[in-house]
């Protein structure tokens, strides 16, 4: 029998994998103080592999939070022209600034955190197939890395409570990107997923937690 064969990441995704550990060297996942922030933008990339997504797309998704971490710090576009695009490409930068979060509208109006959320949804209506793979694959990852934490604890409401808005906001922000992507006619295979595991969010979001903890399964 032959051996089976496997082909590993390209040295374009390699590359972006080392920028982006790097990046977050120092920084842990949300409620955490041991899961390295990075293990987020590795897995995301699993995730489009899975699907069969191009290099382009991989990598921008893996570049994902580098770049809404220098938006965030206000870095201008030119800018990140220079740190990222001359170095992993024009599109996959155009790709990220369509759908990373911004502190200023169009009219360089400072938004509340409620109105950059609800801009980055809006702004889907014009990102590319590229950019939407993008939106939906983290989302995947997001909450399947939160219905994991909530379905090994005892405890869900520790779990919960690492989000100040509350349990039910949680889940409906989840329910907002799954709308939205459906809205601006997001058809790809991936949709599937996401809508179960938005789904299992709400249904564990809306269990009454007054009894006793439950046992893990």
């Amino acid at each position: 029998m032959e051996p089976m064969s496997v082909t590993g990441y390209s040295d374009r995704i390699n590359h972006a994998l080392a920028y982006a550990a790097k990046h977050h060297a120092q920084q842990v996942w949300k409620g955490s103080s041991r899961v390295p922030y990075f293990t987020g933008p590795a897995s995301v990339a699993i995730i489009l592999t899975r699907y069969g997504q191009d290099d382009d797309t991989v990598v921008a998704a893996v570049l994902h939070d580098v770049v809404a971490d220098c938006v965030r710090d206000g870095q201008t576009a030119e800018m990140l022209e220079q740190r990222i695009g001359e170095k992993f490409g024009s599109e996959a930068l155009a790709a990220l600034l369509a759908i990373s979060e911004r502190k200023t509208d169009d009219e360089g109006v400072e938004m509340s955190m409620d109105e950059r959320k609800a801009d980055t949804l809006e702004r889907l209506a014009a990102a590319d197939e590229r950019a939407r793979w993008i939106s939906a694959a983290y989302t995947v990852h997001a909450g399947s890395s939160l219905l994991a934490d909530l379905r090994r604890t005892a405890y869900p409401e520790t779990v919960w409570g690492r989000y100040p808005s509350g349990r039910d906001e949680v889940a409906s922000s989840y329910r907002r990107t799954l709308d939205r992507l459906t809205a601006v006619g997001f058809t790809a295979p991936i949709m599937k997923e996401l809508a179960t595991v938005v789904e299992a969010l709400e249904h564990l979001a809306a269990e009454d937690t007054s009894s006793a903890p439950r046992l893990t399964r």
